[in-house]
């Protein structure tokens, strides 16, 4: 805490390193907030002080501001007369004084109008009743619609044609930025507040952050801290008909839609007599009276996620944008990684950094986690898919479209074509049943990519813009959701008739990607993507244009050839993260990057803080031991095995028999004196895969299973949670029977669903074995470019090139993650074991947390290392 306190007051950029289960959540929230208790009273102090200055001072000035008549002025360095140097300095004077009397008046009406709701229960229950009140009249003018239209059949019909005008582009004005309209009153006072000194705490998940905000509830600051929570529509959203379309994008896009409509509503009622008036759907939710009330009961009480959206439905107010109105007043705002690190995000949601504080917490995957939001991939299935959608749309409502409009998608239509025949195919066929004829991975860069392509003279900044501005994506998603869908009923007019060929084309593609599936087994992917990239495939492919104007070092282009073009893709790959990290440490005026396993932090230092431009001298590390006594951890390096053989798990001796043997033997051995649950994590699941099928075939899972009943980590993330019950309650069971079965055995997956955020506490995790080194896989084209880049770019340390450097840090990176899954709390004891004489040399053995390294033991023998084991389990079996 005092290590933190002082990196805030002094401005720096911090690596903070605390394990799992020593307080690193309640430190980072008692530090944080302490400095900014005692910011905001130094602030009071010094606007106190330069008020009472001005209020005793305007004698002097008076004096000063009026040059005695006849007397010689003097002159000051910058030959100005001393009158006039005063009087700009009383001016600049005055100016700070009138701005400190400002924010003294709007910090006193928000701190009032704050103590009003905390205290007066009475403003909420009048608040209720008049939400109560508005929503009978709704429903009375409803039903009064209703019964004046049950005569009126034929203009229902009309009405309900006339839905359509929704799909069609509104015309688009201007290439350049335009203002969004905020719908807001603009006399209202607080449209312009301030934005505070504040803390920006961010993490990975909405779990992990519901979590930071319940201890912030218990903390000594729970109760007079301003708190907001912020997160995507997907998690935030209260209307159930916008929920229900399940895709984020989709979600977002439906939400801007209903905005615009709200917006242009006014508009359209004043032209009601020209023509008819389009009926368009507005949100229920998005009202600013209500959204300004929601807002101030998200800053009188801390409040996680789940309450906020409970009472967003209770106050029929948006949470989504009534969070984002809090966020000027707020002294800690909690939001995930992708709003904080991805800047259009941050600017959508009115965050402004400058001058402020960010903490990143589980920072471990920190360069991973910028490098996938600014990446961005596309198949070929998907721009054919989107090239047919686009040009059926076109061919609809050409004498309806603006010729501006219809300029920008024949360029989305042509830079379609174009990525397509990168690819190797037409636009005009159906992808599934294009063969390629010249398959393989290239890497282009980007310019070279553009060129190839034709399209370097297509302004992507233009239509990367218009494509946000317009909406099309959301707009042609109406259009196949109404045409497309082979489930939807096509009225069999002639003008519908002339869209079969779009509704049998969606057809085909998704029987060939059903038959793709099957012949060459390709991972099943999420449902909402699924929806997502069969629905609206122009949403994915408008990350991928956004990702081609990036600086053409920065970023290479793969093309994926992959048998048909439908399986074929073109994906945007991000090499240098410190571009999108360069803004944050900028404009911040301290940024903390935190969590559990921070080793090895060269990474850090060299890929994301010096590419950043960040001076040496700001960046600050600290790192802390456990809570734990020594006695209650055992490291240890295994160097060979029962047999004598050498453990050295390459991709060259792997999958020798002998290895798989010698690693069946070590586990026997280890779950006759382990008690409780053994998790063993091997460097991928094909290995995993080909071991488990070995010692099925040897007899060696027989004998494993007398000790401990086995089990495998599913691939699909759904089955996860069963295994985990499953596996926690054999190890309960066996150890409340106390027969010959000990426990249970977690066969694992370093970098697969359990060696990241899973908690194996206590009998959960009596033993952890990492089998080899999990070193990424140095054929891999991405990897490869990255390498290749680093060694251009970054200097040679300590003698090692950085691309060496590199695949170490992954490689212990990955492991440490592993292991600090046992050992979660102050009264955990756990062995830690590695299976490979590798980790005992310095460069590998350094990078080990150094709560780990300073108790690992290495053992060159198999037999000192498993009698030192039966030794510490024995002791911690007695004590217990």
């Amino acid at each position: 805490m005092a290590a933190l306190y002082g990196a805030l007051e002094a401005g720096r950029v911090g690596i903070f390193e605390s394990p799992t289960g020593t307080g690193k959540s309640l430190s980072l929230i008692c530090g944080a907030l302490s400095w900014l208790r005692d910011f905001e009273e130094k602030k009071r102090q010094e606007e106190a002080r330069l008020l009472a200055l001005e209020d005793s001072g305007e004698e002097g000035t008076k004096q000063l501001t009026s040059a005695e008549p006849g007397r010689l002025e003097s002159k000051d360095s910058a030959g100005e007369p001393d009158w006039v140097t005063a009087f700009v300095k009383k001016k600049e004077e005055q100016a700070v004084v009138d701005r400190l009397k400002e924010e003294q008046i709007r910090r006193k009406k928000r701190e009032d109008r704050l103590e009003k709701i905390r205290h007066n229960v009475q403003l909420k229950y009048a608040a209720k009743r008049k939400r109560s009140e508005e929503d009978e009249t709704k429903r009375l003018l409803q039903l009064s619609k209703e019964v004046l239209s049950e005569g009126a059949e034929v203009d229902v019909l009309e009405q309900l044609d006339h839905n359509e005008e929704e799909l069609i582009l509104a015309e688009y004005e201007s290439d350049e930025e335009k203002k969004m309209v905020s719908g807001l009153e603009e006399d209202d006072d607080d449209v312009e507040e301030e934005h505070v000194t504040k803390i920006y705490y961010c993490s990975r998940t909405h779990s992990q952050l519901s979590q930071f905000v319940r201890e912030v509830q218990k903390s000594p600051f729970g109760k007079g801290t301003r708190l907001v929570s912020l997160g995507s529509r997907q998690n935030l959203c209260v209307n159930e008909e916008v929920r229900r379309l399940g895709a984020l994008q989709l979600i977002n896009d439906r939400c801007m839609e209903m905005q615009k409509n709200k917006h242009e509503k006014k508009s359209d009622e004043e032209i009601e007599g020209k023509k008819r008036r389009v009926s368009r759907t507005v949100c229920p939710f998005y009202s600013y009276e209500q959204m300004q009330f929601l807002r101030d009961e998200i800053l009188v009480e801390v409040k996680d996620i789940e309450q906020l959206v409970a009472l967003g439905r209770e106050t029929k107010a948006c949470p989504y944008y009534g969070s984002r109105y809090a966020i000027p007043a707020a002294q800690l705002v909690v939001l995930p990684y992708q709003m904080l690190l991805h800047e259009p995000t941050r600017s959508a949601a009115g965050i402004k950094l400058k001058d402020q504080i960010v903490i990143i917490d589980e920072a471990h995957n920190l360069i991973d986690t910028i490098t996938c939001i600014h990446s961005a991939e596309v198949s070929g299935s998907q721009l054919c898919c989107a090239h047919s959608q686009l040009l059926q749309y076109m061919e609809r409502y050409r004498k309806r479209l603006k010729a501006k409009n219809l300029m920008y998608i024949k360029q989305i239509l042509y830079l379609l074509e174009r990525f397509v025949a990168m690819l190797g195919g037409n636009v005009s066929q159906n992808p599934s049943c294009q063969a390629v004829s010249q398959t393989g991975t290239v890497l282009k860069s980007i310019n070279d990519f553009l060129f190839q392509s034709q399209i370097d003279n297509i302004n992507l900044f233009k239509v990367q813009r218009y494509c946000e501005k317009s909406l099309i994506s959301r707009k042609l998603f109406g259009f196949v959701e109404r045409y497309g869908g082979p489930a939807t009923a096509v009225k069999t007019n002639k003008e519908n008739q002339k869209l079969a060929g779009l509704q049998n084309f969606l057809l085909t593609l998704q029987q060939g990607s059903d038959k793709e599936a099957s012949t060459f087994q390709t991972p099943p992917m999420e449902a909402e993507n699924d929806q997502l990239r069969n629905a609206s495939p122009l949403m994915q492919i408008e990350g991928f244009l956004s990702a081609l104007t990036n600086i053409n070092q920065d970023g290479r282009v793969i093309l994926n050839r992959q048998g048909t073009v439908g399986q074929s893709s073109l994906k945007f790959l991000l090499l240098n993260p410190a571009v999108h990290f360069a803004k944050v440490v900028e404009e911040c005026r301290a940024v903390i990057i935190a969590g559990g396993t921070m080793q090895p932090v060269a990474d850090f230092r060299e890929q994301l803080l010096s590419c950043a431009g960040v001076d040496p001298a700001r960046v600050v590390e600290f790192s802390c031991g456990h809570v734990i006594p020594p006695e209650n951890i055992l490291p240890i390096i295994f160097c060979s095995g029962p047999s004598n053989q050498q453990l050295e798990f390459t991709y060259q001796t792997r999958d020798l028999p002998q290895m798989m043997d010698e690693t069946g033997r070590i586990l026997c051995n280890l779950c006759n004196v382990v008690p409780g649950g053994v998790v063993c994590f091997f460097p991928s699941y094909e290995y995993e895969k080909q071991v488990y099928a070995y010692w099925e075939k040897t007899g060696l899972l027989t004998r494993l299973a007398t000790k401990k009943k086995i089990f495998q980590e599913p691939k699909k993330a759904n089955q996860v949670e069963q295994v985990l019950v499953e596996y926690a309650k054999c190890i309960k069971r066996c150890s409340q029977a106390g027969g010959q079965m000990t426990g249970a055995l977690l066969l694992s997956v370093v970098g697969g669903k359990m060696s990241e955020g899973i908690n194996f506490s206590d009998d959960l995790g009596r033993c952890v074995i990492m089998v080899g080194m999990p070193y990424p896989n140095i054929k891999s084209p991405e990897l490869q470019e990255k390498m290749t880049w680093l060694d251009k770019t970054m200097p040679r340390a300590a003698g090692q090139a950085p691309s060496r450097v590199l695949i170490e840090n992954l490689c212990m990176k990955a492991v440490n993650q592993s292991i600090g899954r046992a050992i979660r709390h102050q009264k955990d004891f756990a062995s830690i074991l590695l299976l490979d004489h590798r980790y005992a040399r310095p460069a590998i053995f350094n990078k080990l947390p150094q709560w780990i390294r300073e108790r690992t033991q290495v053992k060159p023998a198999f037999g000192s290392a498993f009698a030192e084991l039966r030794k510490f389990h024995r002791g911690k079996s007695d004590a217990l």
